[in-house]
């Protein structure tokens, strides 16, 4: 069995990445954390066009119907540009959510943008105030929303909002819906432990001290092969996870939280040795890396934090 992405797949994350790359997310995110949405909005514009927003979206309504893996290899090229916005809510969960709303022709068309909360795990809607579409679910039933009192992210640029059902409840299944908001944030954290692991050993082959390259200490070398090693391991847990959610297996639940675990730890890992590597300088914000290390913190919690998931695991073993 070849568990490779196929030549299709392999273009799809390439044309994300050439798009996101030359969008100056970094800039985005900060804009996004102070009230600027417009950057934003064009990189989301740019997504649209390149049928990311309409990857779960059935066919019915122009979207795409993909595959779960599909949408794995989108949201790991997401968390490696650190895109901002309620990604993994209006992408992966609001299409879920929506299943016959006819509103799911504008997500597939990138005109709305959603975001979701789902209590208890999910208590607060990211980015409530800039998206179209704020939905509650819960108890198999999901409702329009409205945002109220924002609180506190440890991530500038994930605004949270306690919300209030305001509309009419209708069925839905709300279970799917949080493994593929689970699965989405765990390829999220991979996507942003391999780019904190990338720029930590770019900067390790340029950054000189007591007159070497500090890549060439073996302290270093260590850290950043431990990164490498966790975020090697936690990838095909993310990918066997989403081949779960497309058969339907009744070991979902289990697979999806390992995914969600191994992602997170690697992701805070990569974190850890990121700020080693880079120094004080690595958590300025006028150092991108203050971006990635922030998202990461902010990931690790949403959709259910490690212990959670943890919990669900060994519900599930034994």
């Amino acid at each position: 069995m070849n568990f490779e992405l196929d030549e299709q797949q392999r273009d799809f994350a390439a044309s994300i990445d050439a798009a996101l790359g030359a969008a100056d997310l970094p800039g985005a995110v900060r804009a996004w954390a102070a009230g600027d949405t417009a950057r934003g909005r064009k990189v989301w514009a740019q997504l649209a066009d390149l049928g990311v927003t309409a990857l779960m979206v059935p066919e019915k309504f122009d979207g795409i119907e993909a595959h779960p893996v599909d949408l794995v290899v989108a949201l790991e090229r997401l968390g490696r540009w650190c895109v901002p916005g309620p990604v993994v809510e209006s992408i992966a969960v609001a299409p879920v959510l929506l299943a016959d709303d006819d509103r799911s022709a504008a997500l597939a068309a990138g005109e709305l943008i959603a975001t979701v909360a789902m209590p208890p795990l999910v208590p607060r809607a990211v980015d409530a105030d800039s998206a179209g579409l704020t939905l509650l679910a819960a108890d198999g039933e999901v409702r329009d929303a409205t945002p109220n009192e924002q609180h506190e992210s440890v991530d500038p640029s994930r605004k949270l909002f306690a919300i209030t059902g305001s509309g009419e409840a209708t069925k839905a299944d709300v279970g799917r819906a949080y493994e593929f908001g689970a699965l989405a944030t765990a390829a999220q954290l991979v996507g942003a432990g391999q780019a904190m692991l990338d720029m930590s050993v770019d900067y390790a082959k340029q950054r000189s001290q007591f007159g070497k390259v500090i890549g060439t200490y073996q302290a270093i070398k260590h850290k950043l092969a431990d990164v490498l090693i966790a975020v090697e391991l936690a990838r095909p847990l993310v990918y066997g996870a989403a081949l779960s959610l497309a058969d339907g297996s009744t070991d979902t639940a289990r697979d999806v939280s390992a995914a969600k675990a191994a992602a997170a730890d690697a992701a805070l890992l990569a974190a850890r040795a990121s700020l080693q590597t880079h120094g004080a300088i690595g958590f300025t914000q006028e150092h991108d890396l203050s971006l990635w290390l922030l998202r990461v913190q902010a990931l690790r919690s949403a959709w259910g934090d490690p212990t959670v998931h943890r919990r669900r695991v060994l519900e599930a073993l034994s």
